[in-house]
């Protein structure tokens, strides 16, 4: 006979002075997404518990995943050159017959990347399955095994990762019981009692696909990425300000002089 296994959410705080979520650019320009991705966010998971790379991902993979965007940040790029200290030609894409990396043709000594990141950013994630799973995963991301990033290993995060379990809920009821993280600079922004945040749910009915679900983090064989199904919401939190009083002392009526075309912006 079997029985029932209990689930719950584990809610994560994703913050940092910088954060860079993958995507589809490799080579000399790396991009970010305006989001964390499910590999990302896997990929911190399995490196709090201490896996290899070439460990199983399957248990991970089949948690739900929803990100909540508190403070969406902005996009710094990273430009810089190399060169070889040596001040010969530097290697190309190319091979030769044996396996290795030939010089380029005509002779190259500077290459440029590109890095990109979201600076300043906050986010919550939330990740619904078994309860044994995720307490051993939270427990794990309050004692990492090695040390914990936001899509790079130059991205640590800053303040406490982990804010606890939540009773078996839907993602979408467990965001928006959780209070606003964003920081002070973005609160200072607010203009009235509540704001209004994107959020991404991982749903099989969802109207888009997401391509960030990884079959292995193995360097060997490489990274392929699956697809997910998602929905967009708007989630609604309290900003702990007062209600505005928007009522014209002179008719007594609600008045406009408090609309701001853009706030929605966050200018």
């Amino acid at each position: 006979m079997t029985t029932a296994i209990d689930h719950c959410v584990l809610v994560l705080r994703l913050a940092a002075p910088l954060q860079s979520w993958g995507g589809p650019s490799r080579y000399n320009r790396r991009e970010t997404r305006p989001q964390p991705t499910k590999s990302g966010v896997l990929g911190l998971l399995a490196a709090a518990e201490g896996r290899d790379r070439e460990a199983s991902l399957t248990d991970l993979v089949g948690l739900q995943l929803g990100i909540r965007v508190d403070q969406p940040g902005t996009l710094l790029r990273d430009y810089h050159t190399y060169s070889d200290y040596r001040g010969i030609p530097l290697l190309s894409a190319k091979t030769n017959a044996k396996g290795q990396q030939t010089r380029t043709t005509p002779a190259k000594y500077t290459g440029v990347t590109q890095r990109f990141y979201l600076q300043d950013a906050v986010f919550i994630a939330a990740l619904h399955g078994p309860k044994p799973l995720l307490e051993s995963l939270e427990e794990a991301v309050r004692n990492p095994v090695y040390p914990l990033s936001l899509g790079r290993r130059s991205c640590p995060p800053v303040g406490p990762v982990s804010l606890g379990l939540r009773s078996d809920t839907e993602l979408e009821d467990a965001m928006k019981n959780v209070p606003w993280q964003a920081g002070s600079h973005r609160r200072a922004q607010a203009k009235g009692a509540t704001v209004s945040l994107e959020a991404t749910v991982e749903d099989p009915a969802g109207d888009q696909l997401a391509v960030d679900v990884p079959d292995t983090f193995d360097l060997k064989s490489g990274t392929r990425f699956g697809r997910r199904a998602v929905r967009h919401l708007w989630v609604t939190l309290p900003t702990g300000l007062a209600q505005p009083d928007t009522t014209s002392p002179d008719t007594g009526t609600t008045g406009q002089s408090d609309h701001d075309p853009f706030a929605l912006l966050g200018w």
